[in-house]
């Protein structure tokens, strides 16, 4: 290779450029440099002697002519624009060029042998300058690296000096974006791939990528550990993309283009890292499972926002181009399932422009199973469908059975933890006007496609999969997570900070409650009743939608986003408002009107604003703020009509435009269930969030401010409910490397409970003839009279059972109807886990959906007395209004980080907190929190600081008790004070001792882990009363040198065992493990004479330990 010249000494950009080569030379690639390709003009782009070599070594019948004739085709193209050209020009690289040879009949000639990646001349070219004329003046542009394949230039690479801070890749990204399709574009219709790096950064896309959608390349191959180092980004790039035989696999099938007649768009776009490995791995999948015939292809977990869509382009075209070589799949037929319209729209958007790139044939979206049913018994192959999971639902005019038993189709299940439908396990009840009741059991999910498609393979694909996501479609295949979409750039941050708006009850009121219901009791109200309305009235919602507290909230709201917005008024700055309900939803979007009138005037774009003509004509007059949701039959008239009555679907249409809209005026939404999953809109940058979520739901809805947006560094969660411990469970399931997949041992553990529990109802109707029920198509009439007869018979029943009580600790006696509801509760949540499966019988599951509609008939039964459940909600929903008082709202903490409890930091912020009550309430919430997790890895030092808080805490309630009735005003409430500072400053006191006592493990000489073993062996030591080596005081600590000895010998000996996978739940390794402490202990001689109390207790702090190890 020939060396560039070098400068004094210094590290040039010649010298990265060398480098670079260098590594391709490594992987194969042949180098030359530009000055030694021979060329009639500096202005052709093509190394037409290996074109020529490649052309006559693989078409032996081609004359010279004939071959040069199709080097003039390549070399000659054109089209209506520049980048048509380079969609046609690729599409001659991937699938031939159409040539007739003379007295012979048309044939595509490969320009690129991809089978055989060897008999292709792989070059890497530096000093290649191409010519243009600009003003009748003669320029040239010279690119660092051009790749080229068989003479044809198919990936420009631009280097920056690495000792250079003023050199980015930014500047890089101009060069191929602005100067060479402005200069040079006749070399970038041969040139589709585009590389940027300055030895740090090395980010991969096309010529028509946009500069933030470069993206490193993390993996080399399936399997491998993603790589976040910045030094190795390049090597990974070069390992990872340009093998030659890497290279041309994703030259041939993973860059994707928009349909010819889209052209105009200048849509190109190349894989990253995950789809790529996804796609791979999600077709030997699926090739498995169809072979097998086991009808899982499996479960992809790709974080939200990371591309999965697109996974989906890509796997189809390996599907229907790829898999010729497995009969059994052909050229298959792909129906893609979504939840909901929204997912439908987004996906008929991009499939339906890509038929040439998927090779299937026809794409539409499907608008009825009728439709659907003929679609796919009109082909044998091949066709891209789009549909809604309603389509499976049950109907009257179209019952759920057989829509296709093909074995090549291939079901697609976008968002597939919602497609679980949640909703279709539950048991559904309708009336008629002219009927009694009807009782409906609908199928799982899972049952109703295999019903549908019983010969097909389906593959999930979700950001936030539940347990049962994977019992559907089979193992997990390939994940990417959202710490792993951060770090590459795909989505932005996502910060937290917490506002919440803190309730008091008046405990006047409270008693008031109380005496009300004892007084329903008297008036003939169920015991179930009243427990049913004391937990309505004590959930979230009532305290949410407490009227002062709203209107707290709409003004914590106005003043912190306009706050936040001022910081950065030239940028769009979109917000969502989540409520826990509807009608809270609509209360506080009325608290907004009368504050804030000028929310809701409404105008095209927001004023200061500029706008375009051509963007003025595509906008409507929109309010600043609005309400987003469904209707109910049952609104009120004002809210019913706001929400738009009729005419609801069409309003949230025109709202949806509108907020995905940049310069639309519309710019914060109230929602509740619309909008806070799979909506996209990359401005939005604020969630003030108060509703009560989890899990998945959390992550889903979260994820809606984590979309990248030009000068957006970050998405904020603004909390006013207190979600932040259901967020980090969740991060760190769906955001890290943790699992929800249920086990083989999970579902043979819910399967054992199942039957068990199903036994036992099938004694308790012994003597009822089941049978009528279980028949789908029996009389639906006889259905429901064996329902009522049956809730009829748990009703009317006086036998008392015996049932487990406190932890199985005892039992007590129950009426019939307690012991049945709770036990179809228990199988319930045992047949939620292994009915999935499949391991259960049709039986097994059709008596089991029976007993859950009696129970639900029985629940449904339980308030006919005279003082129900909705009455007394009503009655009791004003008391608890009246009960409830709020002071302001407070942020606990000013910044979106997580907090450490013993930084100088946190004391700080918590001396912001102006009420001392709230105070100390939040020191002592937190110093409980950080004792348990104190206790995870070492129970003994935890016990104690949790003692001591106790104690503090009793203090402080004795001495509130003892303040007499005559101190009065100012008095009482400055007693009051002091008591409240003196139980703070003690807690603080232990937060500092707690702070102490976790370092203290380095003057001891140990490790973190190490001091948790040898402080149970000095506790058990002086609680036992016996001897054991010789205690010394160093800086202020205790130290007893046989104690460290041993306590290190211990952790080296669990360090062993915890190295087998899930040692905890395996009882061989455990009991290896005892062994091997056991015989620790007495050759150590501790304790001097054997005691098992004291071994049991060591091995406590052992398996305390191994559980909660990070």
């Amino acid at each position: 290779m020939a060396r560039l010249k070098n400068f004094n000494g210094r590290y040039c950009e010649s010298d990265y450029e060398n480098a670079f080569l260098s590594f391709l030379e490594r992987e194969g690639w042949q180098y030359l440099s530009g000055g030694g390709i021979p060329r009639v003009s500096r202005r052709e782009v093509l190394y037409t002697d290996d074109l020529e070599q490649f052309l006559s070594n693989t078409n032996s019948d081609l004359t010279p002519d004939e071959v040069r004739q199709i080097i003039d085709t390549v070399r000659l193209a054109g089209a209506e624009s520049d980048f048509a050209t380079l969609h046609k020009v690729c599409g001659w690289m991937v699938n031939g060029i159409q040539f007739t040879p003379q007295n012979d009949l048309p044939r595509m000639v490969p320009l690129i042998d991809f089978e055989h990646p060897e008999n292709n001349i792989f070059r890497a070219v530096n000093q290649f300058t191409v010519e243009y004329t600009n003003n009748g003046q003669t320029e040239n542009r010279r690119p660092d690296i051009l790749l080229f394949v068989n003479g044809m230039p198919l990936c420009v690479i631009e280097l920056k000096n690495p000792a250079d801070t003023n050199a980015t890749i930014y500047d890089a990204w101009e060069q191929i974006n602005i100067r060479y399709w402005r200069d040079i574009p006749h070399l970038l219709h041969y040139c589709p791939l585009a590389c940027i790096s300055d030895g740090v950064k090395t980010r991969l896309g096309t010529v028509r990528t946009p500069y933030e959608h470069f993206y490193a390349w993390r993996r080399v191959n399936d399997g491998d550990k993603v790589s976040t180092l910045p030094f190795e980004e390049m090597e990974t790039m070069i390992k990872g993309v340009y093998t030659p035989e890497r290279f041309l696999e994703i030259f041939r099938d993973y860059i994707y283009f928009q349909d010819s007649e889209y052209d105009g768009d200048e849509r190109e776009i190349v894989c990253r890292y995950p789809q790529f490995f996804a796609t791979r791995l999600l077709k030997q999948s699926i090739i498995k499972s169809v072979i097998e015939k086991s009808g899982k292809g499996g479960t992809y977990f790709g974080a939200t926002g990371c591309g999965k869509t697109y996974t989906m382009a890509f796997l189809a075209r390996q599907l229907a181009l790829r898999c010729t070589d497995v009969p059994q799949i052909g050229s298959p037929t792909i129906v893609m399932i979504v939840d909901r319209e929204e997912l439908q729209k987004q996906g008929a958007k991009l499939f339906t422009k890509s038929e040439e790139f998927l090779n299937l044939g026809e794409v539409s979206v499907v608008p009825s199973r009728k439709v659907l049913r003929e679609e796919l018994g009109a082909r044998q192959s091949g066709g891209f469908y789009i549909c809604t999971i309603q389509k499976f639902c049950d109907r009257e005019d179209d019952k759920i059975g057989l829509i296709n038993d093909r074995a090549n189709i291939i079901c697609f299940s976008d968002e597939a933890h919602r497609t679980q439908l949640e909703h279709s396990r539950k048991i559904q009840f309708s009336k008629d006007a002219d009927e009694n009741m009807k009782a409906m059991v609908s199928k799982p999910y899972a049952k109703v496609l295999k019903e549908a498609f019983p010969q097909a393979t389906f593959v999930g694909f979700t950001g936030t999969p539940i347990a049962e996501t994977y019992q559907t479609f089979g193992d997990e295949i390939d994940r990417y997570t959202m710490d792993q979409a951060v770090a590459d750039g795909l989505t932005v941050s996502i910060k937290y900070h917490p506002r919440i708006a803190k309730v008091l009850l008046d405990q006047e009121k409270v008693k008031l409650i109380e005496d009300y219901y004892k007084k329903c009791a008297d008036d003939g109200a169920t015991a179930e009743d009243i427990e049913a309305s004391k937990k309505a009235m004590s959930s979230m919602e009532v305290i949410l939608g407490e009227p002062s507290r709203l209107e707290r909230l709409a003004v914590d709201i106005h003043d912190h986003y306009v706050s936040s917005c001022a910081n950065d008024p030239d940028r769009v700055q979109k917000a969502m408002v989540v409520c826990s309900s509807r009608p809270i939803a609509y209360e506080l979007l009325k608290k907004f009107q009368e504050r804030y009138p000028e929310w809701f005037v409404e105008k095209k774009f927001p004023d200061g604003m500029d706008v375009s003509e051509e963007e003025l004509r595509e906008l409507k007059p929109m309010p600043f703020m609005a309400m987003v949701a469904s209707v109910g039959s049952n609104d009120p008239a004002d809210m019913y009509q706001y929400l738009g009555g009729v005419k609801n679907g069409k309003r949230s249409e025109e709202l949806d435009a509108a907020f995905k809209q940049e310069k639309s005026n519309f710019h914060i939404a109230i929602v509740v269930d619309m909008w806070i999953t799979g909506f996209d809109v990359p401005s939005l940058t604020y969630m003030y969030n108060d509703k009560p979520l989890k899990k998945h739901l959390l992550i889903q809805t979260i994820s809606r401010v984590n979309r990248k947006y030009p000068g957006k560094e970050y998405g904020l969660i603004i909390d006013y409910i207190g979600i932040r411990d259901n967020m980090r469970q969740a991060m760190k399931l769906y955001g890290g490397d943790s699992s929800v997949a249920p086990t083989a041992d999970d579902v043979d553990q819910a399967t054992s409970v199942f039957r068990e529990e199903l036994l036992i109802l099938k004694d308790l109707f012994s003597g009822y003839d089941l049978a009528p029920f279980l028949d789908p198509d029996g009389d639906p009439a006889e259905r429901y009279r064996l329902l009522a007869k049956a809730a009829e018979y748990v009703f009317i029943s006086t036998e008392e059972l015996s049932t487990e009580s406190n932890g199985g600790k005892s039992t007590k006696k129950v009426s019939f109807k307690t012991y049945f509801l709770k036990t179809v509760k228990r199988m319930r949540a045992a047949y939620d886990i292994c009915q999935p499966s499949g391991e259960l019988s049709e039986e097994e599951s059709s008596l089991a959906q029976c007993f859950m509609a009696i129970a639900g008939f029985v629940r449904k039964m339980s308030g006919t007395s005279e003082v129900d459940t909705d009455t007394m909600n009503r009655h009791v929903a004003k008391m608890v209004e009246e009960a409830l008082k709020y002071n302001q709202v407070e942020s606990i903490l000013e910044n979106g980080e997580q907090e450490d409890l013993f930084s100088p930091e946190y004391f700080e912020k918590l001396s912001d907190v102006k009420m001392p009550a709230s105070k100390l309430e939040l020191l002592v919430k937190m110093l409980r929190k950080q004792i348990l997790e104190y206790s995870k890895t070492n129970q003994m030092a935890a016990k104690k600081f949790q003692e001591m808080l106790e104690e503090t805490i009793k203090q402080y309630h004795e001495r509130r008790k003892h303040l007499t009735t005559e101190e009065a005003g100012v008095a009482q409430e400055e007693t009051s004070e002091e008591i409240i500072r003196n139980a703070t400053e003690q807690a603080l006191q232990i937060l500092r001792e707690m702070h102490a006592d976790r370092e203290s493990f380095r003057k001891v000489g140990l490790t973190f882990e190490e001091k948790a073993f040898y402080d149970i062996l000095m506790v058990l030591r002086d609680q036992y009363n016996f001897e054991y080596g010789t205690d010394k005081m160093v800086d202020g600590v205790s130290v007893n040198e046989k104690c460290k000895s041993l306590a290190k010998k211990i952790k080296d000996i669990i360090e062993v065992k915890s190295s087998f996978a899930d040692w905890l739940n395996n009882q061989i390794v455990r009991d290896q493990l005892k062994f091997d402490i056991k015989v620790c202990l007495i050759k150590n001689g501790y304790p001097p004479q054997y005691s098992p109390e004291v071994f049991r207790k060591v091995m406590e702090q052992v398996e305390n330990f191994e559980e909660n190890k990070d």
